[in-house]
């Protein structure tokens, strides 16, 4: 058996179209440009990759592109009444504030100083809470991303197993939390897991995000499972946790590395801007973009 391959790029290509579609309608019917704002503190090479094709794809869906680029010395004091104007910005729809920031700078407090309605991380508590209690919020991107990889391939995801091996804020957490609320029974496993390998072989869905390249091997994989593997290291080339090569003659679908979950990410930012501008001007959210 060999796994089908989870065409991330193909399936983000999509939703920027969508994206475009609703873009255009925003202008066209109500004069709105979605705006998204993204904020780079230093000159840490891979977040100005990031940043850089953060601000491209804005561009080629229609949206406005802001980007602040401060000094790695940038104080807290500044850095955060930038963020209290772009809070006060109306045609700012979409706060980004690049990480990891330099260590002088508090993380948590600096995502809880943006607006929770224009958090199109959605790393802010509120929004937390909110999907924790399976309420309306912005959701994390790339977790978001997953959910819809495995939507598209495998449909309705009611009463399969799904193991998320990593437990970060970022996407292991909100990751359990999407699939719980679509139904799915849940094990986060971890460092700590007794038996990881055994833990992993049970379930029906694996979402590996853990940024340890090769960990996960294909003996772990039940056969016909659906695995979506998030890590990525850098290096000479990118890698994924999980060994591919073996994985592939074992698992029923999975993602590759580069070209699986990275390219969701991005777009489903553009899609939660979009939400973010729809919800600021009271309008009906698009459908396809949300949860």
């Amino acid at each position: 058996m060999t796994a089908t391959i989870i065409d991330g790029k193909a399936c983000a290509a999509k939703l920027r179209r969508q994206v475009a579609a609703h873009v255009a309608r925003l202008n066209t019917d109500h004069g709105i440009t979605p705006g998204l704002a993204v904020v780079l503190v230093g000159e840490d090479p891979v977040s100005q990759v990031y940043v850089r094709s953060k601000g491209k794809m804005t561009v080629e869906v229609g949206m406005h592109s802001i980007r602040h680029q401060l000094d790695a010395d940038t104080s807290k004091a500044d850095l955060l009444a930038l963020i209290d104007q772009m809070n006060a910005d109306s045609s700012v729809h979409g706060i980004l504030v690049q990480l990891p920031l330099p260590k002088h700078l508090d993380e948590h407090l600096v995502i809880n100083a943006i607006d929770p309605a224009k958090d199109v991380d959605g790393f802010h508590i509120s929004n937390v809470g909110l999907l924790g209690t399976g309420q309306k919020s912005m959701v994390p991107c790339t977790p978001l991303g997953c959910l819809m990889l495995l939507r598209d391939h495998l449909g309705v995801l009611d009463g399969l197993g799904a193991v998320v091996i990593g437990r970060s804020n970022i996407v292991g957490k909100p990751m359990a939390q999407l699939l719980l609320n679509d139904n799915c029974t849940v094990t986060i496993a971890h460092s700590q897991t007794r038996d990881l390998p055994g833990v992993v072989r049970r379930a029906d869905v694996v979402v590996a995000a853990v940024g340890r390249p090769g960990m996960v091997r294909s003996d772990w994989i039940k056969p016909g499972a659906t695995v979506i593997d998030v890590g990525i290291k850098g290096g000479t080339r990118l890698t994924g946790d999980v060994d591919f090569e073996g994985a592939v003659a074992v698992a029923g679908a999975i993602t590759p590395v580069p070209g699986g979950v990275g390219p969701m990410t991005i777009a489903c930012l553009l899609a939660n801007t979009v939400i973010a501008c729809c919800r600021a001007n009271g309008l009906p959210e698009p459908g396809g973009l949300t949860t």
